[in-house]
């Protein structure tokens, strides 16, 4: 229970972000904005980062990983941000909040066309039933609707990038990982933000930027992470998913943004096809390549069969480890140990 509350909570504060914002945008242009909301992620995972610098050693920053954290700044923490931010300029945030859910879209099928992953008829039917419910969204808005859907759209498949990247990076704890994304695309937007545009941002409105970053996307990150421990990776991505709908919720209550029967029939039609989306998994057989990486992990997977004298198999923690060559069959996602092409 305790791992489920956290991960609803990690929904919910990720999922009020895009209210929030869409109040800051009327001080903030997206370029400084971004570069708060960033900048506060960074803040909001540096206690997690201290802990994983004394509690974990990490393995060197070769040149794929390297690559990867690249792309993660560039598109994650850079590009993707400006166009979420850019759209909530022409939509209801409700609208937009509703259109984020496409992100689980874009991650599946880049993960299928991009990352050798495998998506089965389930996940299949949930893609088609996701981007039916958004294009009911962005058709009722017109013009400033579509283009909004679009520049979301584009933000999701940004971020669907930095998931895959993120999850195959193996040098670095995901909180690490956060804390140098936000730290460097933070800087590198406020810097554009503060070059193009004049700043109009009250010292309490840059409070407020920050503490949104450092809760909406930082703790979010921390507290998913967590969840993702106990629960594993599958639930806690399906509790997750909530978030979009949560950020609907908040901006009818607290923004009074009308929501349409159009919204209400995309959220009914959403629902069900992210649920479809966690539940595409295969089995077949299989063979592990040596690798050395850090992650967070258990012993009693079937994956990692060194010993700490003293730590049960049970217990989740994160360190660097070598896998030796294995070849086994069980049912399995596209996580870490599993990045092979299906056959």
């Amino acid at each position: 229970m305790y791992a489920l509350v956290l991960a609803l909570l990690s929904a919910i504060l990720f999922g009020a972000s895009t209210p929030a914002s869409k109040l800051l945008l009327g001080s903030l242009e997206p370029f400084q904005l971004a570069g708060l909301l960033y900048l506060g992620a960074a803040l909001g995972t540096a206690p997690a980062t201290v802990a994983d610098r004394r509690s974990s050693r990490s393995a060197r920053l070769d040149r794929k990983n390297a690559a990867r954290l690249a792309g993660a700044v560039f598109f994650g923490g850079i590009v993707g941000p400006v166009l979420l931010l850019s759209a909530l300029r022409l939509m209801l945030s409700g609208s937009v909040s509703l259109l984020l859910n496409l992100e689980g879209v874009a991650t599946a099928v880049l993960g299928v066309v991009l990352f050798r992953e495998h998506l089965g008829r389930a996940g299949w039917v949930g893609v088609g039933g996701a981007l039916t419910a958004s294009a009911l969204v962005a058709g009722g808005g017109g013009w400033p609707g579509t283009a909004g859907a679009l520049l979301t759209a584009g933000a999701c498949i940004c971020w669907a990038l930095d998931n895959h990247w993120t999850a195959l990076s193996d040098a670095m704890t995901p909180a690490r990982f956060t804390f140098v994304k936000g730290s460097v695309a933070g800087a590198t937007n406020l810097g554009i933000g503060l070059a193009a545009s004049r700043w109009a941002a009250t010292p309490a409105q840059v409070v407020i930027a920050l503490a949104v970053g450092a809760l909406s996307y930082g703790a979010s990150i921390v507290l998913y992470i967590r969840s993702a421990h106990e629960l594993g990776a599958v639930r806690a991505q399906a509790v997750f998913a909530s978030g979009p709908f949560a950020g609907a919720a908040l901006a009818l209550v607290f923004l009074r943004e009308p929501l349409g029967l159009v919204h209400l029939a995309a959220a009914l039609l959403l629902a069900p096809s992210i649920a479809l989306l966690f539940l595409s998994r295969h089995a077949h057989r299989h063979s592990h390549e040596t690798l050395e990486h850090i992650h967070s992990h258990r012993h009693d997977d079937g994956h990692h069969f060194h010993e700490h004298p003293g730590l049960a198999r049970s217990v989740r923690h994160s360190h660097l480890h070598r896998h030796e060559p294995l070849e086994h069959a069980h049912p399995h996602w596209p996580d870490i140990h599993h990045r092979h092409p299906h056959r």
